[in-house]
């Protein structure tokens, strides 16, 4: 291989990565602003001076805002996934709350994402909202597998008396984004992982 052709064969690798890289900060900035001021008042100025870009320079990486929101939400949404995927289908329904509790745990060491999470759902319920549609799908999908691990947990004998594994569903998710909402405002008070454990203790034998 002569050296052209190898510098021709690093010299593409090289620049993946670098607009890798900067793609992966564009969204932490992102991020940090629509945390911060919401999908509305965050601007993509704001978010390509994070980064020590122009706006032109953001908008060569993303088309424009609302592919930019996409794609922090689908970033958000594979962070979960890779820490969850394990439990989402397993046998155990139990196994699946685990990871929620988990998961909470794990939400407490990124408040950014929180708040992100908080102030978006909150602006989406109008339905012209760019994310409007996102939060749809995302509740249907949530409740969806909260409500099949209690079905199995309930199949099993070990779900209390009375208790309704789609009302139990619907009801952990309020009880999720309520623990994340007061955490941000006092997050010396409220232990968002403790709680939702405690929660499925109350329905779930041997939990």
């Amino acid at each position: 291989m002569t050296e052209t052709t190898e510098r021709a064969r690093r010299g593409p690798r090289g620049e993946y990565a670098k607009t890798g890289a900067k793609r992966e900060a564009i969204l932490a900035a992102a991020l940090g602003v629509f945390a911060e001021s919401g999908y509305r008042a965050g601007s993509l100025r704001e978010i390509a001076t994070r980064v020590g870009m122009s706006e032109a320079g953001l908008l060569h990486h993303f088309p424009n805002k609302e592919a930019l929101l996409a794609a922090v939400l689908d970033r958000r949404d594979g962070d979960d996934l890779s820490r969850v995927h394990i439990i989402v289908d397993a046998e155990d329904g139990a196994e699946t709350l685990r990871g929620l509790v988990e998961l909470a745990a794990h939400n407490a060491s990124v408040p950014g994402v929180v708040e992100l999470y908080c102030t978006l759902s909150a602006e989406a319920t109008s339905p012209d909202h760019p994310a409007h549609g996102y939060f749809l799908g995302r509740y249907d999908w949530a409740r969806g597998m909260v409500g099949r691990a209690f079905e199995r947990i309930a199949r099993d004998g070990r779900l209390r008396e009375g208790a309704d594994p789609a009302r139990a569903a619907i009801a952990t998710l309020a009880l999720m984004d309520g623990l994340q909402v007061q955490w941000l405002l006092n997050r010396d008070v409220v232990d968002m992982s403790e709680a939702l454990r405690e929660y499925f203790a109350g329905l779930v034998a041997d939990f």
